[in-house]
């Protein structure tokens, strides 16, 4: 057994759960004694560099989207198949419907990745998936090991546990992993429009959320919205001798920064006047249910790995609260010249991409314009903008009441052995909403295995290994919850 796996012994779940089949084991025993498998298929998953975004192999995300239906066989799933939507990277479908009078779940995840970014901040190889220490215990460190490839497995685990044992499912289900998901789920309006009737289920799961804390188990019940703006701002055909120009010659990187500066005020908030009269008031309900969830500043701080000295932003009640509840504005690139090569020029523009996290309230396209029409208007010395829309999601919330939310807690919190917390994400999941909307507000229940210090997105991602092995073992409870609750709790008219 793989170093720091043996000492891990998880959360003991109730015997009288899932009686134990013919050989002896329940299907949460199982998932326990198979995990060093399970964990191999992640480590074969994430070698593949399936970055789904434009100018990088889409042979690699084919390779990963057949990797994936290949596991699909494997672990027990029927009527497997690559899905192409226009031409979008492929969708993996399978399922297995041999529960009659149960619910059906619709499955969720998605094997397309992140770039690698800096390869030089890797202290290993990003699509060499590495066991390290690190926050928690053990860590899988490589892109994609938790976003979103572990959630992948956390599906297939729980599957192949109930085939193992006692033969079959407790209930229906049907998978779909995404191959877009990372470059914003373009086509997946148009997929589920194509597929309308195959993706009926009673109950949403999804695998692409993060927990509370590392072993601290939660259901995400918010999330906000996304949009995202490309700024250049010309002055020149070509860039200039700052010696022999420089002085009445603007610069466009200065008159960017002006632009960019006017998006926000000293506390971060967002200074656009249209969008800032567009922020609620949090409710009675909200700061009620933010009360209940633990807020440490300085472990926020350590998670969030900000230098010393550096103070927060502050909006609303709580610094969470403020990450869930309320929009945020981010330059996320910004480029002039070259960095290793400076050279004493006035460059001849400068370009800056611009996201706006949405919170409830904000359609995309209007905030959109907006953006753009302030854009516009703070445009300084004359200089030329071009803009650049992208696409954009809106925020998405749910009240989290009644026996499946209740079920999917418990279940999280038997698996991880730690009461589960209802909260609020501040990243935006463009594929939830459409989908609820798809099965006609079915529950969606939002579960997965990142933590503060998982670094998706970033250089040095990784998963916290005993999280994924109570993750799925709380899919195996949460599957046998579900499958229990009586008609009336999952049926809708």
């Amino acid at each position: 057994m793989r170093k720091g796996l043996s000492s891990d012994a998880g959360p003991r779940y109730s015997e009288d759960m899932m009686k134990p089949s013919n050989s002896g084991l329940s299907a949460a025993q199982y998932v326990e004694k198979s995990f060093e498998a399970h964990l191999e298929d992640l480590i074969s998953l994430a070698r593949i560099p399936s970055v789904s975004f434009a100018g990088f192999p889409k042979e690699e995300v084919v390779r990963s989207a057949e990797a994936v239906a290949d596991l699909m066989r494997r672990r027990g799933l029927e009527n497997v198949r690559l899905v192409r939507t226009g031409n979008a990277h492929p969708y993996v479908c399978g399922e297995r419907l041999r529960a009659p009078g149960k619910p059906t779940l619709l499955l969720y995840a998605h094997h397309d990745v992140q770039p690698a970014g800096r390869l030089e901040v890797w202290k290993s190889a990003p699509f060499e998936p590495t066991f390290r220490e690190g926050p928690g215990g053990l860590r899988l460190y490589g892109r994609g090991t938790a976003d979103d490839k572990a959630g992948v497995i956390v599906h297939f685990a729980a599957i192949d546990a109930f085939l193992q044992t006692a033969g079959e499912l407790p209930l229906n289900v049907k998978v779909v992993i995404e191959g877009e998901e990372e470059t914003g789920s373009e086509h997946l309006s148009q997929f589920l429009k194509e597929n309308r009737d195959w993706v009926q289920a009673d109950v949403l799961v999804l695998t692409d959320t993060a927990n509370f804390d590392c072993g601290h188990p939660a259901l995400t019940v918010a999330l906000r919205g996304m949009i995202a703006v490309d700024v250049e701002l010309k002055a020149l055909e070509h860039s200039l001798h700052s010696g022999m120009w420089g002085g009445p010659i603007p610069d466009p990187v200065q008159g960017l920064s002006r632009m960019l500066a006017s998006l926000v005020d000293d506390q971060g908030q967002i200074a656009i006047p249209a969008i800032r009269s567009r922020v609620r008031e949090l409710t009675e309900e909200d700061l009620a249910e933010l009360k209940q969830i633990p807020e440490n500043e300085a472990e926020f701080r350590k998670a969030g790995s900000m230098l010393p000295g550096v103070e927060f932003w502050r909006q609303g009640p709580s610094l969470l609260g403020q990450t869930w509840l309320f929009p945020s504005l981010t330059v996320t690139a910004i480029q002039a010249s070259s960095r290793s090569t400076p050279s004493n020029i006035i460059n001849e523009s400068a370009w800056a991409r611009i996201t706006l996290r949405l919170s409830e309230g904000f359609d995309p396209s209007e905030t959109t314009q907006m953006l753009v029409d302030h854009l516009k208007s703070v445009v300084p010395w004359g200089m030329h903008l071009e803009l650049k829309t992208d696409w954009g999601s809106g925020a998405w919330s749910v009240k989290a009441r009644g026996p499946v939310y209740e079920a999917a807690v418990s279940a999280l919190t038997e698996g991880y052995g730690r009461e589960a917390l209802k909260i609020g994400c501040g990243g935006s999941i463009p594929f939830v909403k459409p989908f609820a909307e798809a099965l006609g507000g079915a529950p969606a229940l939002l579960i997965g295995v990142e933590d503060p210090y998982t670094q998706a997105h970033s250089e040095n991602e990784s998963l916290l290994v005993s999280d994924l092995k109570k993750a799925c073992l709380s899919q195996v409870l949460l599957f046998d919850r579900l499958a229990s609750l009586p008609e009336k709790d999952w049926k809708r008219s």
